[in-house]
């Protein structure tokens, strides 16, 4: 098991802790209702450092990226971030990531924890380019700060006006005294906040002064569950859930990331299924009936019949209500269609709707 430059102050500061992508991960402090609760109304810190960040750099560092990612990369200005997945060779997706324009030619990629290994193998093969490439996966640790008090408890550890900073796009600039940190408007929760790129030996000092500053806005620590329970609600996937090796951009809701004015791979049969359709589709639904829907439960029509699996689900805790997303045979996948969740012996009754499920 891995740690990050962080492990000893979860611990110290009383985590659960369990493996999680190969890493000792708090999965929650104080529990997963209140630090969600948290994240939507004021602000909280996860301790992401076991995400993956490789830096390709040179003159076809772009046409690299354009290769091996959906998305249309030439369009990032320095200082632009840009989601995308990486489809493979069979229709499917090897990972989704953040891909951020840092210098002319450099370019940092972010990817999930668990697919660092098969993801820089993978961006190495199709590397015919002379690109020069780094993994600073063990360089490298990340904070995502997150919630609507984010920017107000932040900004006196910064020159950076963090005001300034919009959706998808990031300032290389000094934070909490440590110089050429990387402050990134992204995150996965829909609360709003920055994603801090910092050094191991540097995030300590991090850690500390984030707190210090935050302590009068309500800042605490926040663990994977509620990362989930904040992503889900904005109907976010996630990697080795919601989508894999085997399901594809078009069928996972992911078109919006896949352009096709450029070369990428499978671009040929992924534009196939756009214009032709799919058999099946990656939608969001409320459980009308009592009970939750689970990660690989069934999802049936009326008759019992098998049309689909749960990929994620939980009960909401701003709704207050169990959601879920789950891939159902097309003909079910229009918003208000009903569907049935196989829980043990019973069915449950629910609906499609759209997402995001939380709209703030």
């Amino acid at each position: 098991m891995k740690n990050t430059a962080l492990t000893h102050i979860h611990e110290q500061l009383g985590a659960k802790m369990v493996p999680f992508a190969g890493f000792n991960m708090p999965v929650q402090y104080e529990g997963v209702k209140a630090e969600h609760e948290t994240v939507r109304t004021a602000v909280g810190v996860f301790d992401v450092s076991h995400m993956g960040e490789f830096i390709l750099e040179g003159p076809n560092a772009l046409a690299l990226i354009q290769k091996i990612s959906s998305n249309d990369a030439s369009k990032l200005a320095i200082g632009d971030a840009q989601y995308a997945c990486m489809p493979n060779e069979d229709g499917g997706i090897v990972d989704d990531l953040l891909i951020y324009r840092v210098k002319e030619e450099l370019y940092l990629l972010v990817v999930n924890a668990s697919n660092i290994e098969k993801d820089w193998n993978w961006i190495e093969k199709h590397n015919d380019l002379n690109v020069a490439m780094k993994n600073l996966s063990d360089v490298y640790s990340l904070l995502a700060i997150q919630g609507p008090k984010t920017t107000e408890a932040l900004q006196s550890l910064t020159s950076v006006d963090l005001t300034t900073i919009p959706f998808y796009k990031f300032v290389v600039g000094d934070f909490a005294g440590i110089e050429n940190v990387i402050i990134s408007a992204t995150g996965y929760t829909g609360a709003g906040g920055f994603e801090i790129y910092c050094k191991n030996d540097e995030v300590a000092q991090v850690w500390e002064k984030v707190f210090e500053a935050g302590k009068e806005f309500g800042i605490k620590p926040i663990g994977l569950a509620a990362r989930d329970t904040l992503r889900l609600e904005m109907g976010y996937c996630l990697y080795g859930n919601d989508i894999n090796d085997t399901t594809s951009p078009i069928e996972a809701g992911l078109g919006w990331v896949t352009k096709f004015n450029k070369d990428f791979i499978n671009k040929e049969n992924i534009e196939a299924q756009k214009k032709n359709g799919v058999a099946k589709k990656l939608v969001g639904f409320e459980v009308v009936d009592k009970g939750i829907a689970r990660h690989d439960y069934s999802i049936v029509d009326a008759n019992g019949n098998e049309i689909g699996i749960v990929t994620s689900g939980t009960m909401s805790p701003s709704l207050n209500k169990a959601i879920g997303l789950g891939y159902v045979a097309t003909d079910f996948s229009k918003l208000g269609d009903e569907i049935y969740i196989q829980v043990r012996k019973k069915q449950i009754k629910a609906k499609v709707v759209k997402l995001p499920f939380y709209k703030g």
